[in-house]
């Protein structure tokens, strides 16, 4: 047996173990803690306020300490990323049961308007992030109001355009035929 097979046979049986433990879980009607694995890190849920000089940003990231904490900022977005450690306590021996989120998990926000981002300051205070975004003076995000009657308009000129290119060359071929019947009848009589 040529050891290619010996490892697909191997990966064959780990997926078929693997596959026979999912079914245990269902079968055993273990689809909450199934569902908790996928959604175990969430994003921190945000609210964005405005005053008059800033925008504020204050981010729900509770059990974080400020060294967990990496928040960067551009004039028009807000990443804000962290990680929730496990705690360790040195007499544990078995977890039957957790709901606690750990690992890495990050946000990014787009800001509605532009920011000083070399101003920002930030505290956080019983697991509330608070970012105070001074505005960038004069710079905000404007809708463009978009004109389609543009392109008819300038339709309309091509079109006059063409009509106009046409009638000349329409007068040009009327003025040159008789002169062009002239000389062609000339020709004719002189031969």
């Amino acid at each position: 047996m040529s050891e290619k097979s010996w490892h697909k046979r191997e990966e064959m049986n780990t997926l078929r173990y693997q596959m026979n433990s999912l079914f245990d879980e269902l079968i055993n009607e273990n689809i909450p803690n199934l569902v908790n694995v996928e959604n175990r890190i969430k994003e921190p849920a945000i609210e964005i306020k405005e005053t008059e000089l800033n925008l504020i940003i204050q981010a729900q990231v509770p059990g974080i300490e400020a060294k967990d904490l990496d928040i960067h900022v551009t004039r028009n977005t807000v990443l804000i990323a962290g990680e929730y450690h496990e705690q360790k306590v040195h007499n544990e021996k078995v977890i039957y049961h957790s709901e606690f989120s750990y690992g890495h998990f990050q946000r990014k926000v787009t800001l509605p308007v532009y920011v000083d981002y070399k101003q920002v300051k930030a505290e956080i205070h019983n697991g509330l992030l608070t970012l105070s975004l001074p505005k960038a003076h004069g710079k905000k995000y404007d809708a463009a109001k978009l004109d389609l009657t543009i392109q008819d308009r300038a339709r309309e000129i091509l079109v006059k355009q063409r009509q106009h290119i046409e009638n000349v060359e329409k007068n040009i071929f009327k003025r040159s035929h008789p002169e062009i019947d002239a000389t062609s009848s000339s020709n004719a009589s002189s031969t």
